[in-house]
């Protein structure tokens, strides 16, 4: 058996608010997270990219095109100007764009560690070379039991996991959870330093079930399904055994596990 992890402590199962809400709220904003606080939440999943002057920023895109009045790649902006910009410019409800002017912007993850000192984030490494970089802002708050690391690249997560000794709790990388997969298509597991597979709950073809489930478990790893909006699948999701739901709609999963 592995050690335990702090991280996966503070509740069963685990609630995490993906990107604060990105249907309720500017995604990755200050405004999402504590929306997502005041629902109860004390996991939010989110990204980080770095500037062009190496500070770490709370996003998700590579460019800031889609979601900021701001153009071009995150990684050519100074951090000075990054953080002026309207982060919920383009939040649509409805068309009327109502967080236009308001108060969600760029926020660097120091910032967002310092607004939020109870909050436990999972955070996907979204670009290259932001290993040491994440590792300086956790240890700098004294975060390493309270976050999680993940990214859809397997060498970032194990170089992050060098960088900091296996200090802090990482997912597996889509590689290592397609290997369990198929071993629990044969009930068997797999050995890994993962603390938790966070994996797709359906996804060409691929749905997560029991023996994913019994196999990850069986691996003494957390099973974290996204991104869940709908309560038929939350329901589905929970009747199996998984640990966690990642949801834009945090306010519907509070539903669903009030009535279970």
């Amino acid at each position: 058996m592995k050690p335990p992890v702090p991280y996966l402590d503070g509740e069963y199962p685990i609630r995490f608010a993906h990107r604060g809400s990105r249907v309720l709220w500017p995604e990755n904003t200050v405004v999402a997270f504590e929306g997502a606080v005041a629902l109860g939440y004390v996991y939010i999943e989110t990204d980080v990219r770095i500037t062009r002057d190496g500070v770490v920023v709370v996003f998700h895109d590579d460019t800031l095109d889609r979601t900021t009045n701001g153009k071009g790649p995150v990684k050519d902006w100074l951090f000075d100007d990054i953080k002026h910009l309207d982060a919920g410019w383009w939040f649509d409800p409805d068309a009327g764009f109502p967080q236009r002017g308001r108060d969600a912007v760029v926020s660097s993850l120091d910032d967002v560690f310092e607004r939020f000192p109870d909050v436990r984030f999972n955070i996907d490494l979204k670009g290259p070379g932001l290993e040491w970089p994440v590792a300086d802002v956790v240890r700098r708050h004294g975060r390493e039991k309270m976050v999680m690391i993940g990214s859809f690249r397997g060498h970032r997560i194990g170089k992050f996991r060098r960088v900091t000794d296996g200090a802090v709790a990482t997912s597996a990388g889509p590689a290592a959870a397609l290997l369990l997969y198929s071993a629990s298509r044969l009930g068997k597991t797999v050995s890994t330093h993962a603390r938790a597979f966070q994996v797709p709950f359906d996804y060409r073809g691929i749905t997560i079930d029991e023996k994913f489930v019994a196999a990850s478990h069986a691996a003494d790893a957390h099973v974290h399904c996204w991104t869940v909006n709908e309560a038929a699948d939350m329901q589905r999701l929970l009747d199996i055994g998984v640990d966690g739901i990642v949801t834009d709609r945090p306010d519907i999963l509070n539903e669903v596990l009030a009535q279970r």
